[in-house]
């Protein structure tokens, strides 16, 4: 603060030799200050568009990357900071030292300056002004004039570095006037940054001192039981003909949805029970795989089983980790996942989802299979498969749990089991097909037999607790039985023992009244 006041003092002397042209200085600047105050009336600052994260999830992240997301964050925290600056600044009257050592001379240099306006001071970096004059001299409205100014300047300035990150950052990721690119929403570095935070490795994964995430340890059957030909992709059954019109399918799809529908559906085939393929519904049901602050996942495809398969008793104890949605009929244990983009997406942002989807169908499937478990195993086999479209181009991975190492959550691991060019010709699209098709026979086997086993051990459970529930009660018939025979013995015992001293005391009565007859 003593800055500032020194060059009111040096400017006091310079305009007091100057007289008159002082006045008119001030005079024009404040004519011209005026305009800008009304355009700061008029101008309404809305705050920057939030991140699609809560602050919690930058918070948490060991490295941030510069993304649009991260930018938005940055730019919410700045204007949350100059809000609280700004009521800082209104609120706050600090106190200048300074003019308790200034002689009386310099002291009616500075009043007679500050009844000509001062200078503007509101441009220095770190400036801080108070919301009343420290001098008597000082006009109120000058001075709050000039407070609403520097508001009005700071906000406008923070929401034009905003607007101008913003432009800058479309006009850098825009590769063509007539086309456009996607923006990665919420499955961007940050995202992949905070599953690896949290134990969801990607594919071909490095820990920080070199190694490599183990493989499952049913890798070799997997890749056998998908790669058995299937009689319906037979060059009898698949032709040529067929084979051009998946290329043009794939040439005329430009959204998701379209891929989806008229591409995939062409490498799935006959895909069975109806009742057990959905896509396109947010996994909102199930409870966060990692702190709460992720999206819900949302698989462009993903095949479950039907929920009357399970037990309802099961199904509601295990609601939050086998339940995908809170919409009843829907698939319940999602192991088959689709992650589909079109032309302008990004496969970056596809890998990101299958690893993140392929981890919520891996936990549900574990969650099963170790239900009732007091410590719940692993054993380090794949269950779960998710697969990415991209550009003409399949790929399929596993997604496996593994026993927690540096935290109480379990570690999951994305596997890559092979790609195929679709479009390339009809040989590599029959064997990725192939591939595909009995990878999702293999994930409908792998769930239904977890559910088997799952139903059996409940039902057992349930037929020895009502046995043991029949034996106490036979038990404690049986007791009360025994109790009452005991006590109808003892009664009966009793009253023979009774009946008998009875007897031997008439006896003996008889055999005195004898004796005293015959006495001596």
């Amino acid at each position: 603060m003593a800055l500032p006041l020194a060059t009111q003092d040096e400017s006091s002397m310079h305009l007091e030799s100057n007289g008159k042209s002082c006045k008119r200085l001030h005079s024009e600047s404040y004519s011209l200050d005026e305009p800008s105050l009304q355009s700061a009336k008029k101008q309404k600052l809305s705050p920057p568009a939030r991140s699609q994260s809560p602050s919690v999830f930058w918070d948490n992240l060991s490295r941030i990357w510069l993304t649009r997301n991260a930018l938005r964050e940055l730019d919410r925290r700045n204007y949350q900071r100059t809000v609280v600056e700004e009521e800082d600044l209104l609120a706050r009257r600090p106190a200048n030292a300074f003019l308790r050592y200034c002689s009386p001379q310099h002291l009616r240099k500075i009043q007679r300056y500050a009844r000509l306006g001062g200078p503007d001071l509101s441009g220095l970096r770190g400036y801080r002004k108070s919301t009343k004059s420290l001098l008597p001299g000082m006009s109120s409205r000058t001075s709050s004039y000039r407070i609403r100014k520097h508001v009005s300047d700071s906000r406008a300035s923070s929401t034009s570095r905003a607007s101008s990150t913003s432009r800058s950052a479309s006009r850098s990721t825009r590769p063509s006037k007539t086309t456009t690119t996607r923006s990665s929403g919420p499955y961007d570095r940050d995202f992949q940054q905070h599953l690896i935070d949290h134990g969801i490795y990607p594919h071909a994964y490095e820990y920080p001192d070199g190694r490599i995430p183990p493989k499952p340890n049913n890798w070799g059957d997997i890749k056998e039981r998908l790669a058995r030909p299937r009689a319906s992709l037979s060059p009898s059954n698949f032709t040529e003909e067929a084979h051009e019109k998946f290329v043009r399918a794939d040439a005329n799809a430009f959204k998701e949805k379209q891929v989806t529908e008229s591409v995939i559906s062409m490498v799935e085939g006959d895909n069975g029970d109806v009742r057990c393929v959905s896509g396109g519904v947010a996994f909102g049901n199930f409870v966060s795989l990692t702190d709460g602050t992720l999206k819900p996942g949302n698989p462009d495809r993903y095949y479950g089983a039907r929920p009357e398969q399970l037990r309802r008793d099961i199904r509601s104890e295990l609601s939050g980790r086998i339940k995908p949605s809170t919409q009843d009929d829907l698939p319940i244990l999602p192991n088959f996942l689709l992650a589909a983009k079109g032309p302008d997406g990004s496969l970056s942002v596809a890998g990101r989802q299958a690893s993140y989807d392929g981890a919520l169908g891996a936990r549900a499937m574990h969650t099963l299979q170790t239900y009732e478990q007091e410590q719940p195993e692993f054993d380090n086999n794949a269950y779960t498969i998710t697969s990415i479209y991209h550009g003409g181009t399949l790929k399929m991975f596993t997604s496996h749990p593994s026993k927690p190492t540096d935290s109480d959550r379990p570690e999951y691991h994305m596997t890559q089991i092979n790609t195929w060019g679709m479009t390339g010709n009809v040989d590599t699209f029959r064997e990725g097909a192939t591939w595909f098709r009995n990878g999702r026979d293999w994930a409908k086997e792998q769930r239904d037999d977890a559910i088997r086993r799952a139903n059996e051990h409940s039902t057992s459970n349930v037929v020895q607790s009502t046995l043991n529930a029949s034996f106490s009660t036979v038990c404690d018939t049986s007791s009360d039985e025994l109790n009452m025979s005991m006590s109808r013995e003892s009664h009966f015992s009793f009253n023979q023992t009774s009946m008998t001293e009875s007897l031997h005391t008439k006896e003996s009565i008889e055999k005195s009244r004898r004796a005293g007859k015959n006495g001596p």
